[in-house]
């Protein structure tokens, strides 16, 4: 289908043409022009995907419900991201400290970026899935070390290489996986087709399928940062320009995590429908609650906290699927992702008023910038799942679906990392909030751009903690049956 390829073939196009552009402001309007292409292409394309798989290049490419509600969150969240862009690296570009060479640099990478998650949500190929998968480590990776300074370059290190064996892993697992499917395909089925892999799954011998999942969930799990191969996102997320560290954090796990959901159905398939992929996810995600919780406690940088937050929220949707609840975690999926931009933007403002990024030395939150300083406390309310926000909703129906599945422990046990998440969490943002205002802190006011950048996505996780539109009620249905639906 064009569209299809016009989704890929945009963002790819936008790559040459933003390592040659005159400026450091074109290249920035740039960004935001093709965000707002691509947004307009899935826009296009997804109502269709949803009621039935859109399909381009002899199959190698496929648009359904699954892939096509994770890319909605991937728009959505590139499309502002790359709006904040604009406002974050403006002064530079301006002043000449984000100069020509560098915004070319974050062009290309920023548009690198973006296809090659692109291209994980819609390849059926599941070898070309292992090789986008790889390009986001890549493209990322240049945008971590922007700066190019000792502490940013060490962490792209060892993002690239805590990844790059994370990813080797994932490889291991496929080529086990298509190994196992060429036994007992014909020559109609391909044994690299996720498609042609759910008809043969019932075929393939369970051991073999399993032993190639682990390597997969390691694998990709280590790019989805859940714990204990983590250790490479902090620095990562603490290090990145703000607008790479809400991409990655936003939508770049989520893809990870996409991943490995993929290959859900078709280990089911060859084990009987007996849910042991899907248990498996649980003690990872109870891990990584119980890590993030316990960095949390001690940690004072507010992008590394956001950074710990994302182990627990991806841990979250990890154990939401393990537990059978999967509409739930899919849910969970949108709106933390939605939460988490929202508040890197804002500790971004902040670090810019104040000259700093540890909570301890930020008094006067609300007082001297009260549009971050009130977004940064909503987002992190949310994050924290507490009502009425969207995060409170999914992480209440996760729970109803473990308990309704019989899984009383594991229920048990998320909830009081849950709580204690909600206080050490809070305490530092809550700190901020009431310590008086540094001697000789200024009053900043708000640009025009951050009260849509911040108030329309608070608003919206607000009203999804309310209200269930149809519309989105409908796509988390026929993405969870990809999966299997609700078990």
């Amino acid at each position: 289908m064009t569209l299809l390829w016009a989704l890929l073939l945009v963002p790819v196009a936008c790559i040459p043409i933003a390592a040659l552009l005159p400026s450091a402001q074109a290249v920035l309007a740039l960004c935001v022009a093709g965000a707002v292409a691509v947004a307009g292409i899935a826009a296009a394309l997804i109502p269709s995907a949803l009621e039935s798989p859109v399909f381009a290049g002899g199959q190698q490419l496929m648009l359904d419900a699954l892939s096509a509600y994770n890319l909605g969150i991937v728009v959505f969240v590139f499309g502002f991201s790359s709006v904040y862009a604009l406002r974050y690296f403006g002064h530079g570009a301006r002043d000449g400290t984000f100069g020509r060479s560098k915004a070319r640099r974050f062009g290309a990478a920023w548009f690198g970026f973006l296809a090659s998650m692109i291209l994980v949500l819609v390849s059926n190929n599941v070898g070309m899935l292992w090789v986008a998968m790889e390009t986001t480590t890549l493209a990322s990776a240049l945008l971590v070390c922007l700066d190019f300074d000792p502490p940013s370059v060490r962490a792209s290190w060892t993002y690239l290489m805590i990844c790059s064996v994370g990813i080797a892993l994932a490889l291991l697992g496929t080529f086990l996986l298509c190994g196992e499917a060429r036994t007992v395909t014909n020559g109609a089925e391909s044994p690299f087709l996720w498609t042609d892999l759910m008809r043969v799954a019932s075929r393939m011998r369970p051991g073999a399928v399993k032993l190639a999942f682990l390597f997969l969930l390691v694998g990709y799990g280590t790019k989805a940062g859940l714990a204990p191969m983590h250790t490479w996102l902090p620095d990562a997320h603490g290090q990145a320009p703000t607008p790479v560290s809400a991409v990655l954090s936003g939508v770049l796990l989520n893809c990870a995590l996409y991943s490995i959901s993929r290959f859900l159905p078709v280990v089911e398939g060859s084990t009987g429908g007996d849910g042991w992929a899907f248990r498996l996810l649980v003690p990872f995600g109870l891990v990584s609650i119980g890590v993030a919780a316990a960095f949390i406690a001690h940690e004072h940088d507010l992008k590394r906290l956001l950074a710990y937050c994302s182990v627990e929220h991806i841990g979250i949707i990890a154990l939401g699927l393990g537990l059978g609840g999967t509409t739930a975690a899919l849910f969970h999926t949108l709106n933390h992702s939605v939460s988490k931009m929202v508040a890197f933007f804002c500790v971004g403002n902040l670090a810019h008023d104040h000259g700093t990024r540890d909570s301890r030395a930020i008094g006067g939150l609300l007082k001297t910038s009260r549009l971050a300083g009130v977004g940064l406390l909503v987002a992190v309310l949310a994050l924290a799942g507490t009502p009425p926000s969207s995060t409170f909703m999914s992480e209440l129906w996760i729970a109803r679906d473990g308990i309704a599945g019989g899984h009383l422990a594991a229920v048990v046990a998320f909830l009081l990392g849950a709580a204690v998440i909600f206080v050490v969490l809070l305490r530092p943002i809550l700190g901020m909030a009431w310590a008086p205002a540094k001697e000789g802190q200024p009053t900043v006011r708000a640009r025009a751009v951050d009260w849509p950048l911040i108030v329309l996505p608070l608003a919206l996780m607000v009203a999804l903690g309310l209200w269930m539109p149809v519309f989105l009620s409908d796509a988390l249905t026929r993405a969870a049956a990809v999966l299997g639906g609700v078990r």
